[in-house]
């Protein structure tokens, strides 16, 4: 009976860290944003090849109304609309996508997201993808579905969405309710319930709850919901004891900078982890947390390399799944394992 129970116990033993590494998630940010230009069809097939089990959608409005697939509410970090309609920037300097068609910026050329030092384009990331080779297009929401949906057939797989609601307050004061159309797209797809392959996020509390008391059931859906953390004083009393029991009346999970789940000024072998995941996972909400590149310079101090990181985050901090831009380094990470 001895020898029984000590294989009993070492079957166990062996099952129990195979579960927890198949459960983990990989969440491709923006496509495969550190091969391709951020949120091109390209990046996102790219994604879907290296097994990313979700792929994110940024999603912003047109003038007529059209979901497009872009991170900012401007064009002009990621398109060359100031070549295109130098005439159309805002007092601000800034190129709005809410002021142009779609018709408009599909004449537009999709780049590797870059900034301007002395009137030249310098990529974000030298390493990246180069700014004007090639030719690359901004897509729809429905484009984007239809595209991760149609290889889900082809391939036999089940890859999930995983949309963000881009600055909501700015869209309702441009008069455009954008949290209402993007859940009428998801039901016209058939992401319907909490089992569908969607997590749907926002960075906009407020907007959280309005769609989960508010538009869910006026559409007709309930789908999981994410609210995204950038810092400790946006919303302060989700950090509080009790925070993340009453944010869980209205999302699923939240999606944190990883530096609200491994203390920023953690020293190598001396990993500071907060208790912002335990507290979370008491409460039901499943930990998401964002962006891990390993660009040069990308990696934090603490951590050994990339997948060093990787490891801090999926098991000793425990996160259910991580964002990343080099989805097939977290897929083969996860593999390995």
């Amino acid at each position: 009976m001895r020898a029984i129970r000590i294989v009993t116990a070492l079957f166990t033993a062996i099952l129990m860290p195979l579960t927890s590494y198949a459960q983990k998630i990989v969440i491709a940010h923006r496509g495969a944003s550190g091969y391709l230009p951020e949120h091109t069809l390209e990046a996102k097939s790219m994604a879907y090849a290296q097994g990313a089990h979700y792929i994110e959608q940024d999603l912003v409005m047109t003038s007529d109304d059209e979901l497009i697939v872009l991170h900012d509410v401007t064009l002009d970090r990621t398109t060359d609309v100031d070549e295109k309609f130098p005439d159309r920037a805002r007092d601000d300097g800034r190129y709005y996508a809410i002021d142009f068609t779609l018709a408009e910026i599909r004449t537009l050329n999709a780049n590797e997201a870059f900034r301007i030092e002395n009137g030249i384009k310098v990529k974000e990331f030298d390493n990246r993808f180069p700014i004007g080779m090639s030719d690359f297009r901004v897509p729809t929401f429905q484009e984007e579905i239809e595209m991760i949906q149609g290889l889900n057939t082809s391939t036999g797989r089940d890859v999930g969405i995983y949309p963000e609601i881009k600055q909501p307050a700015f869209h309702r004061q441009e008069g455009k309710e954008i949290s209402t159309r993007v859940v009428e797209v998801l039901k016209e797809y058939g992401y319907t319930g909490k089992d569908s392959k969607v997590f749907l996020q926002t960075f906009d509390y407020d907007e959280l709850v309005l769609i989960q008391e508010e538009i869910f059931p006026s559409v007709g859906i309930e789908v999981n919901l994410i609210m995204l953390l950038g810092n400790r004083t946006d919303y302060p009393w989700i950090f509080e004891s009790d925070g993340m029991s009453k944010l869980a009346n209205s999302a699923d999970g939240i999606g944190p900078s990883y530096n609200l789940v491994v203390d920023r000024e953690s020293e190598m072998l001396a990993t500071r982890i907060t208790d912002l995941v335990a507290r979370a996972h008491d409460a039901g909400l499943a930990v998401h947390p964002y962006t891990f590149r390993a660009d040069p310079g990308a990696i934090p101090t603490y951590a050994l390399d990339f997948e060093n990181l990787l490891d801090i985050h999926y098991f000793r901090a425990d996160v259910d799944g991580v964002f990343t831009d080099f989805p097939d380094r977290a897929v083969q990470f996860l593999q390995s394992k």
